[in-house]
C-alpha cells in the first residue's frame, strides 16, 4: 500500500508539471507579435515554466526570481536566485530582482509584450518593501502572522499593502501592448488576488482591511512602528481595476493534480473518494474529520467501500502558539490522523496515509511530508507529545517515514492520500 500511495501522489505531482502546462497553454492561445518580448515572474516553478516558453525565448529578455539551485540563463532571460533553497522568506536578493522587474516594465514601449510567470512561493520570492518600510519590518510582520495562525488571505492582505509590486502594482508599472500572466496556483480556489499576493491582479482589500487583520490577532502593538505608520496613512492604494492590456490565466491547480491522482488510484483498483481542492482549517481538526471518514469506510462501507482511496487537496494551517517544533502541516496531518485512528478499536490496521506538499517542501524542513501505516506506530515513541509540540519531523525521522522526493519544480498546494483496505 505504501508503493500505491506514493505512486498516486507522484501522479498528482507529474500532472502539475509547469513546463508542459505553459507549453500547452501557449499552443492554445499563442502570444501576439510585439516590438520586444519581456519575461518576468517569481515562484518555485519558475525554471520549469520558463522552459515551457520554448522558441519564444529566442527573442525574449527578462528576469525570473527563483529559489537557489534553479539560477542560470535561458537565452537572454535570467533565472535569479532570490532566496536559498528551503527558506520561504524574502531576502535582499529577492528585492534586487523585483527592482529589475519594475525597471524592465517601466521602460517598456507601447508595442512591447510581457509575460509574467507566477507560481507557489512567488510572494516570498518577489519582495519590494514600500517606501519607509524595511525588509526586516516585513519579515517581522509575516512571522507574527504565521505564528498567530493567520490565513494566507489575511497574510497577503497585509503584505500587499506593504509592497511596491504586490496587489497589482507590478502590472501598473507596465504600459505596453499586452501583459500576460501565466499562473500555477498554490492557493485554495485559485483567487488571482491571493496567488503570489496578486502582483498583476486587482486587489479587493484595503489599508483598513490590513489594519483590521493585525488587530484581529492582537499584533498591532507588536509589529514595527513603521508598519503601523504606513498602514495608518493609507496612501497609494493597491490596484482596484485591471487594465485591459493585462490578462491573467490560471494554467495549473490543485484540481488538476487531484484528477490525476484519482485516475492513478482507479488504475490500481481503488474506489476513489475525492474530498476536493477546497480543504482548509487547522491541520489536526481536518485529520480528525478524515479519520471519521476512514472509520465509516471500514465499518459501514460508506460513502464508499474498500479498497478505498480518499484524496484530500487544499492547504491546512498549523497554529504553533508556544510550541514551535520542527515539522510542517503535511507531517502534522499524518501524525494527527495516525493518532486518531490508533485510539479506535480498529487502530491503523489496513490504513496507509501519505500527505505531501507538491513542491517537495513542508514547513522549514527538507521533507515534503510523511507516510505512515501500522508499522509506524510500532517504530515510533511518544507520538502524542510530538503532536502537542508540533514536532512531527523528528518523530518521522526516527521511524524512517519522512517523504523526501526533493524539490519537484511545481507547487499546487498539498495532496493527501489515505488508502483503506
Amino acid at each position: 500500500m505504501r508503493d500505491d500511495a506514493l505512486a498516486i501522489w507522484s501522479a498528482a505531482v507529474r500532472a502539475a508539471d509547469p513546463e508542459r502546462l505553459v507549453r500547452e497553454s501557449l499552443a492554445r492561445e499563442p502570444l501576439p507579435p510585439g516590438q520586444r518580448l519581456l519575461i518576468l515572474g517569481a515562484g518555485k516553478a519558475g525554471a520549469a515554466m520558463l522552459a515551457g516558453l520554448g522558441d519564444y525565448l529566442d527573442a525574449a529578455t527578462g528576469i525570473v526570481n527563483v529559489p537557489a539551485g534553479q539560477e542560470g540563463m535561458r537565452g537572454s532571460v535570467r533565472l535569479h536566485a532570490a532566496r536559498p533553497a528551503g527558506v520561504n522568506e524574502p531576502t535582499a536578493a529577492g528585492v534586487a530582482g523585483a527592482e529589475e522587474m519594475l525597471k524592465l516594465l517601466a521602460d517598456a514601449g507601447p508595442d512591447d509584450v510581457a509575460v509574467c510567470l507566477l507560481s507557489g512561493g512567488g510572494s516570498a520570492l518577489l519582495p519590494a518593501p514600500a517606501a519607509g518600510v524595511t525588509l526586516d519590518d516585513k519579515l517581522a510582520v509575516t512571522r507574527l502572522l504565521h505564528r498567530s495562525g493567520a490565513t494566507i488571505d489575511e497574510m497577503n492582505c497585509v503584505r500587499k499593502h506593504l509592497s511596491r509590486v504586490k496587489g497589482g502594482r507590478l502590472a501598473a508599472a507596465f504600459r505596453g501592448k499586452l501583459l500576460l500572466t501565466l499562473i500555477v496556483s498554490d492557493v485554495v480556489g485559485d483567487p488571482l488576488d491571493v496567488i503570489a499576493s496578486g502582483p498583476t491582479a486587482p486587489d479587493p482589500t484595503t489599508f483598513a482591511d490590513a489594519v483590521a487583520v493585525l488587530a484581529r490577532y492582537g499584533l498591532t502593538k507588536h509589529v514595527p512602528p513603521a508598519v503601523n505608520q504606513l498602514l495608518a496613512r493609507g496612501t497609494s492604494e493597491t490596484l482596484k481595476v485591471l487594465p485591459p492590456h493585462v490578462v491573467n490565466r490560471v494554467i495549473g491547480s490543485n484540481r488538476v493534480a487531484l484528477d490525476a491522482a484519482a485516475a492513478e488510484a482507479e488504475r490500481r483498483g481503488y474506489r476513489v473518494l475525492d474530498l476536493g481542492a477546497f480543504v482548509e482549517g487547522e491541520t489536526a481538526a481536518v485529520a480528525a474529520a478524515v479519520a471519521g471518514v476512514v472509520r465509516s469506510i471500514r465499518r459501514d462501507a460508506k460513502p464508499i467501500a474498500s479498497p478505498a482511496c480518499v484524496l484530500i487537496g487544499g492547504e491546512t494551517t498549523v497554529t504553533l502558539g508556544d510550541h514551535p517544533g520542527k515539522g510542517g502541516r503535511n507531517q502534522e496531518f499524518v501524525l494527527a490522523l495516525m493518532l486518531k485512528l490508533a485510539a479506535t478499536p480498529e487502530g491503523m490496521a489496513g490504513v496507509t496515509v501519505l500527505s505531501g506538499g507538491t513542491d517537495g517542501e513542508d514547513g522549514p524542513t527538507d521533507a515534503a511530508g510523511a507516510v505512515a501505516d501500522a508499522g509506524t506506530l510500532e517504530r515510533g515513541r511518544d507520538a502524542a507529545e510530538h503532536l502537542r509540540r508540533h514536532d512531527a519531523y523528528p518523530y518521522f525521522a526516527a521511524t524512517g517515514d519522512l517523504l523526501k522526493p526533493g524539490l519537484t519544480g511545481t507547487n499546487v498546494m498539498d495532496v493527501r492520500v489515505v488508502l483503506v483496505t
